[in-house]
């Protein structure tokens, strides 16, 4: 059994090397090698990594990243916390519209929601312009405000390992401890809560991670309010004139420090102890109905929540697709804009199954190689398995733009043409970079839902002549079908609306949505990238909620038997 860990190990390390490790090294190797051009190594660039807190703006981008980071965390867990709680303890109308609010904001990228907002906030936007709410653009864009819009982004990747989590009861311990005299909140302070530690430990990073490396958001916010983050930073350093290939390895290296900090934090709150409850004695939670008045006071909630957190960018990105200008307030009614999507022998449709073919294939590769990394890092002795868990985090903390660059780096060298694996400019090579970046999340939703399934059952299957196939078909994927599910969504609606890496990496002459989307923006045609985003958006969530149907199907008619 060592020997087969061992060997599983490895090769998920030498895959992981392979899709996140070499390409970033490549980044952080520009400090002292800019451009990889070997002519220009320089050792004495070293002293610009102490340079972050001495210069303004690397100082400026290093603490606002953190602090957005630590608040948009603390905020969207608690949200992710109670909105978890309600769905799945709680019967009510409008409870399933927090799954679908879920999905839509964790598949629409995060410069597409900014940008809803920044025309509903600023000075001459929907909010002031048609509402007359002066205090809205104060409010947005200050700290706080985008603190709020970074949590109504981020929420959803902590409400799905959360609510996974909280769908097992541990009812025989519960029952226990009711028995020995504890009351019903001590008993879920003291039974449940610790349990579902390393969801929320998961969910916490996944949100710290994601809002460190995110992109979009601060550079669409960043052009209304001056907020400069570490990737906005970084991107500037790639973008400009003459490159600074140094300065983006610098930041680069900060956000990874702050990664491990986070990693080391995360390991002292879980400690060594074991967290798995799932056996004879645990129940499916099943939601209960409540009185007429909690019920109505819940949908209320409910509404109001999806009312600002999705009705506000989505319907502000709606109007815009019907507006003739670039002016909320000059705005004049058109259905020219999605004339234009709809035309015959549109970029717009090429792109869209350009961005469904490269998603699909990173879904099904992305959730393989993930499962054998949950699986490692859950199960095996392999002693390396923290290298691999720190390469996964580190992969979703950096930027996709980062990656980007280092998949450049690494798969445009001369010498690989003869071996046939020249990847750059072929969209073979936005696969692996698409799978690089859904490994992390799938990885996560994954380990959450293992946690919760003992060792033991599998050693009981072995001991009783099931071989290690037919252990993970007939007892660890029963268990982890709802995380699975979750994982195969999260993964290809994340791989569609990759702005960063497919902006990098797209092949000349094919197009995909995030690139068609970015150049309109670029080009001014506000309203024709506005009809792109809504377009794309019902396209894939339609899809997403179809492969949900047909993935559950099996299981409900296994439940029904």
């Amino acid at each position: 059994m060592k020997n087969r860990d061992n060997t599983a190990g490895f090769s998920i390390l030498g895959i992981l090397t392979v899709l996140v490790l070499l390409p970033l090294a490549a980044v952080l190797f520009q400090v002292i090698c800019p451009g990889l051009d070997f002519r220009k190594l320089d050792l004495s660039n070293l002293s610009l990594l102490f340079q972050v807190f001495v210069r303004p703006l690397w100082k400026k981008a290093f603490f606002d990243s953190f602090f957005l980071s630590v608040g948009t965390t603390i905020m969207g867990l608690i949200l992710a916390a109670f909105l978890a709680h309600i769905r799945v303890h709680y019967a009510f109308w409008g409870a399933r519209m927090i799954d679908v609010c879920s999905w839509i904001l964790m598949i629409v990228p995060s410069f597409i929601l900014a940008q809803g907002w920044v025309y509903f906030s600023s000075g001459n936007g929907i909010a002031k312009a048609w509402f007359g709410l002066d205090g809205v653009s104060r409010f947005i864009f200050s700290y706080w405000g985008l603190v709020t819009v970074m949590v109504l982004c981020k929420y959803p990747l902590a409400y799905i390992t959360i609510k996974n989590a909280m769908e097992w009861y541990p009812a025989r311990l519960v029952y226990a401890a009711r028995m020995n005299g504890a009351s019903s909140f001590r008993a879920w302070r003291d039974v449940q809560l610790p349990l579902c530690i390393p969801a929320y430990c998961s969910a916490a990073m996944l949100i710290f991670m994601d809002t460190v490396g995110d992109y979009g958001m601060s550079s669409t916010i960043t052009a209304v309010y001056s907020f400069p983050t570490l990737p906005y930073t970084i991107y500037s350093a790639i973008c400009s004139s003459p490159v600074r290939f140094d300065m983006a390895g610098v930041l680069s290296i900060y956000l990874m420090i702050m990664i491990v900090a986070a990693m080391a934090i995360q390991s002292i709150a879980m400690g060594k102890r074991k967290y798995d409850f799932l056996d004879n004695g645990t129940e499916h939670v099943i939601p209960r109905k409540t009185g007429a008045l909690k019920t109505a006071a819940l949908s209320a909630v409910v509404a109001m929540f999806h009312l600002i957190a999705l009705g506000i960018p989505v319907g502000s990105n709606l109007i815009m697709s019907f507006s003739d200008s670039v002016s909320i307030q000059r705005f004049q009614f058109t259905t020219e804009n999605y004339r234009e999507v709809f035309r015959s022998g549109s970029t717009l449709l090429e792109g869209i199954r350009h961005s469904l073919g490269l998603a699909a294939t990173a879904a099904v590769i992305g959730v393989v190689v993930g499962f054998c990394v949950a699986y490692v890092l859950t199960y095996s002795e392999f002693r390396l398995k923290k290298g691999i868990d720190m390469m996964t985090l580190v992969a979703m903390a950096v930027p996709g733009v980062v990656l980007g660059i280092g998949y450049i780096f690494i798969w445009n060298q001369r010498w690989l043409m003869p071996i046939g694996l020249h990847l750059y400019g072929k969209p073979s090579i936005l696969v692996l970079a698409s799978v690089a970046a859904a490994i992390p999340l799938i990885n996560r939703v994954l380990v959450g839902g293992m946690a919760k399934v003992p060792k033991s059952l599998l050693i009981a299957a072995q001991v009783q002549g099931a071989g290690f196939g037919k252990r993970l078909k007939t007892v660890l994927l029963p268990l982890l079908h709802d995380s699975t599910v979750s994982a195969v969504l999260a993964a290809f609606g994340g791989s569609v609306f990759n702005l960063a890496i497919t902006t990098i990496l797209y092949p000349p002459n094919y197009s995909t949505l995030p690139v068609f989307i970015s150049d309109s923006y670029n080009d001014l045609k506000f309203g024709l990238a506005a009809a792109a985003t809504i377009t794309g958006a019902a396209c894939i969530i339609s899809i997403m909620m179809v492969i949900e149907c047909l993935l559950n199907h099996g299981k409900k008619e296994s439940r029904r038997r």
